[in-house]
């Protein structure tokens, strides 16, 4: 019998305290596990290729975070734009999810790119937010992996009068900045007071 199992089950009440705690517990296991799992796949696919790398493990919300830092090959992990690592990110959950039988969100990050793409992206957003709400006028970045745009839009979103949508289809899905009109339209006004009667 489990820990669990062992519990005073007549103390109802301490039992449901308790309940979102270990609710939450078993997620981080299950994503400290996932962790763990593509550690191992990626440690085999980095001595098969001779590459020399770091992996670590992290937790970051609902998501675990499998990071390689290391030697200048791992650069050949990431492509010109993120394309190999995204394949790679892509192998890396299957392999997770070949092992515990559930779909894996995890994200893999090569060399630092990802952060750094972040950085970029979230200075990009806002710049162009920031131009559209000067300007008025819509703009149309460039099409992003869905990655990108999630980034782009958290950007948009902290600069008020501004809003961001997605538009066409993969792989040329792009975001479009435009000018939140609903946020920089006046509230309605309150009727003025009626002039008072003249006196006699």
């Amino acid at each position: 019998m489990t820990e669990t199992q062992t519990q005073d089950f007549g103390d109802v009440a301490n039992q449901d305290a308790e309940a979102p705690a270990t609710k939450t517990g078993n997620r981080e296991d299950r994503l400290v596990a996932e962790g763990e799992i593509a550690g191992d796949y990626l440690e085999e696919f980095l001595d098969l290729l001779d590459f020399d790398g770091d992996i670590d493990l992290d937790v970051e919300g609902d998501r675990a975070i499998v990071s390689i830092d290391g030697g200048g090959d791992l650069t050949k992990l990431v492509g010109r734009r993120g394309e190999v690592l995204d394949a790679l990110q892509e192998l890396t959950r299957l392999a997770v999810h070949h092992k515990t039988g559930e779909r894996s969100r995890l994200m893999l990050d090569v060399a630092g790119w990802r952060r750094r793409r972040r950085e970029e992206l979230t200075a990009m957003g806002d710049k162009v937010a920031r131009r559209v709400l000067e300007t008025g006028q819509r703009e149309e970045l460039a099409p992003m992996t869905p990655f990108e745009r999630k980034i782009v839009h958290d950007a948009v979103a902290a600069v008020a009068g501004t809003r961001s949508e997605s538009e066409g289809v993969e792989p040329a899905r792009r975001v479009v900045v435009v000018a939140d009109i609903r946020a920089n339209a006046p509230a309605a006004s309150e009727p003025a007071p009626a002039d008072p009667p003249l006196s006699d």
